[in-house]
This record gives structure tokens, sequence and C-alpha cells, in this order.
């Protein structure tokens, strides 16, 4: 049976990974099985963030086994928005998207974003079911809460790695940040030069390998002191 394409937009589709050699190699299937059946042009981009383990090992094994996927490496560990940055940066095709390495999101759930695509310039989920702790869900929802405010973005989950984005933004912005405030710092640019952006529901699962980072108290404090840093630079700027 021939594969029935849905669309003829070309995807770069990438995700990083610190010390995910129990995820990298399932999660980089996901989302060849899930990108093949919908377009013919996509590339699969692994972002090592500097692992200690067997994911860089993986990841090189992987690219040599298919054309279509990457794999690049951070030497040393950059931080989560180190690694997203080089993600953006290495991608080549028309449109973006990206999510995280540890196998918590379905990539078979990117068609309930394409239809976003014809109406919006972003498409951002938000998770269903949050499969965290109760502390990191209400450290999400305050942080969330804050930045909307801020910003005037009005997303249900700024930080929420299942995203599409087109290429062509990050030729205007120029992101900065390092840490967690990442994902707000290139939707508060993008929205600043007009960008609108979608929203849908997707299902979050729970980690079933390796240990999640990024909720410790210095992670936080830096992202606090970042974003009002962020404010100042935007509402300076021009459109």
């Amino acid at each position: 049976m021939s594969v029935q394409y849905k669309t003829e937009k070309s995807f770069s589709v990438f995700f990083p990974c610190y010390n995910e050699e129990e995820n990298v190699e399932k999660t980089t299937r996901a989302a060849i099985k899930a990108f093949e059946r919908i377009t013919k042009d996509f590339e699969v981009i692994i972002v090592n963030d500097g692992s200690k383990d067997r994911t860089k090992e993986i990841a090189d094994r992987l690219a040599a086994e298919d054309p279509r996927v990457r794999a690049v490496h951070n030497n040393p560990n950059l931080g989560y928005g180190g690694a997203l940055q080089r993600g953006f940066r290495e991608s080549t095709k028309e449109w973006i998207f990206y999510t995280d390495g540890d196998g918590q999101f379905d990539f078979e759930e990117i068609d309930l974003l394409l239809p976003l695509m014809d109406k919006f310039d972003i498409a951002s989920a938000y998770r269903l079911n949050r499969q965290d702790s109760l502390i990191r869900k209400t450290n999400a929802f305050c942080w969330t809460t804050l930045v909307n405010v801020v910003f005037r973005l009005w997303l249900r989950d700024i930080d929420c790695a299942f995203k599409i984005f087109p290429r062509k933004l990050f030729q205007e912005i120029e992101m900065k940040s390092t840490g967690a405030l990442i994902d707000t710092e290139i939707l508060a640019r993008a929205k600043k030069l007009g960008y609108t952006i979608g929203q849908v529901g997707v299902h979050h699962y729970p980690r079933t390998a390796g240990e999640q980072t990024g909720a410790n108290l210095s992670v936080i404090l830096r992202a606090f002191k970042e974003l009002f840093r962020l404010r100042a630079e935007i509402n300076a700027t021009k459109r």
C-alpha cells in the first residue's frame, strides 16, 4: 500500500538529549515513522547536549544508518536553551518541529498540530494530564501565569515541548537564553514581530527511562532573573 502524504511542506524535526541512552533510539525511530507518513521531505536532528553516557554513540549510529538522520553534539553541555538553539540553527527545512528526547510525547499526535498551520504562524501544544510531580506542575502554572501577564501571550502551556515554527522566524530573531527561558524568549520575540500562535492539547506520558532535569532552584531563579531582563529588551525593541 502506498503512503498517503498529508502535506507537501518540509520539516526539520529535532530533540535535545542529555544522558538519554535509553530513549534516544526509540525517540528517533518514532520521529521517522510519524514524519515519513505525512511528508516526503524531512530530516531528524538529534542534539546531544554533552551527554556522559552512550547517547553520542547511539546517535551517531542512527545517523549512519539513515541519511535522513543527523547527530550534532554540544561539548560541553550548553543547557536546555543552548541545546534548543543548536537545533534551530541546524535545521534546514521550511518548518521546524521540536520536542524532548525523553519519550513523554507521542509523535503521532503531530496530526493535531498540522491543521493549525493553515490558520496560524506557530503551532503550540499544551499538555493534557501532565505527568509530572505536583511541585513541577505548581511551578509550571505559576511560571506560565507570570509569563502570560508580562508578555501578554495568553498561552496555556508556555514550555510544552511540542511545537512547530517557521524556520524564517529564526532568521529574524536573536536567541540569547541558554536556560529554561528559551521557550518564553522565542514566543515573546515572535509575538513582538506579529506572528500568530495557535494552540491544541496533546497527551503527556510518564517518563519510562532516564532522569528528569531542570527543576532545581538555581535553574528557576535564573529563569526569573532573565525574564525581566528579556521584558526590558523586548519593550525597548522597535517592531
